[in-house]
């Protein structure tokens, strides 16, 4: 089915903030006329092939996801959405940053040689960990310096005291308690420290035993309990800080993937795919389509979050260069 149902979502397009359905810019039927002639066969939406949790992250899987989106990346946007998300915290060589959700390495590779700024990173995937880790130590002496990648236990957050003088949390909260994530992100922070939070969230709680959800949570490698956004608000007011922007994303969210998808597509066009190739974007689109559907409906959203936290508390005892 992948294939097929992405096909129509592409050609609908994500939906814009008055309800209408909005198409993507640029050449109007490109991806849906590549994914009419990419040959491809599809699996039947009732019985997707899903992952074992503990295998989400396949070699195959993380190759398609880096075409799609940039090398060391697996969200939609790559590198200039990570920047567009971190713009607001005024990074530079002379502050430091706890990054969480580093990925394959690629958020933390390009806020450290964009921006300057002294990354340390925490990825939830260990396997990625390991990866993003090796990336920046190939990179060069200079940017390794400025980053490291470790794995953490979002269940059970600890990071060390006052690391940093801001935070980045891309879609790193998943599926763990919002407030204990939150208050260990703030007790890693400098006083006046500023907190960036990208998550997938649900203003309703996910039904474990509607097929929808449960096919998506298992290709993301997740459980149903997605935070609700209340949850990363109220962590945020009650750990002190001022909370300065909440947004809902997902329409942006929705279009960087359909572009990201189109550009894939037209390539596939020029070189028809071979059978492990075949199955690895079969894969992903049977991941994206059923997102992109939940997203299209309001049962899940991306939003973001940016709050401030005060000269004391929670966030540390030293003023931070970059507040």
């Amino acid at each position: 089915m992948a294939f097929a149902a992405l096909r129509n979502w592409l050609l609908r397009g994500p939906p814009d903030p008055h309800g209408r359905d909005a198409q993507v810019p640029g050449e109007p039927g490109a991806v849906m006329e590549g994914f009419a002639t990419s040959g491809l066969s599809i699996v039947n939406p009732s019985r997707p092939t899903l992952p074992d949790r503990a295998a989400v992250w396949t070699a195959s899987r993380l190759a398609i996801a880096e075409e799609l989106w940039g090398t060391g990346y697996l969200t939609p946007g790559g590198a200039a959405e990570v920047l567009r998300f971190a713009a607001p915290i005024g990074l530079s060589a002379a502050s430091s940053l706890l990054l969480l959700g580093t990925g394959a390495g690629g958020p933390a590779q390009t806020l450290a040689a964009d921006l300057g700024v002294w990354v340390t990173g925490f990825e939830a995937d260990a396997d990625l960990a390991e990866i993003g880790a090796r990336r920046i130590q190939r990179s060069g002496a200079a940017l390794a310096k400025r980053a490291t990648i470790a794995p953490w236990n979002p269940g059970a957050p600890n990071f060390p005291a006052r690391v940093a003088h801001h935070a980045l949390a891309l879609e790193a909260i998943g599926d763990a308690e919002p407030a204990v994530v939150l208050a260990a992100i703030a007790a890693a922070l400098r006083p006046h420290g500023h907190i960036v939070v990208v998550e997938t969230v649900a203003a309703v709680p996910l039904d474990p035993a509607d097929p929808a959800i449960a096919a998506w949570c298992r290709l993301e490698g997740r459980t149903s309990a997605v935070p609700g956004p209340d949850a990363i608000t109220k962590g945020f007011s009650r750990l002190g800080f001022d909370v300065r922007v909440v947004e809902d994303v997902s329409a942006r969210h929705m279009r960087l993937a359909v572009l990201g998808w189109r550009h894939l597509v037209r390539a596939m066009a020029q070189t028809r795919p071979d059978h492990g190739r075949a199955a690895a974007v079969v894969a992903q689109a049977e991941l994206w389509t059923r997102r992109i559907r939940l997203m299209h409906e309001g049962r899940i959203r991306q939003m973001r979050w940016h709050a401030i936290g005060g000269s004391g508390g929670r966030g540390g005892a030293a003023e931070s260069a970059g507040a």
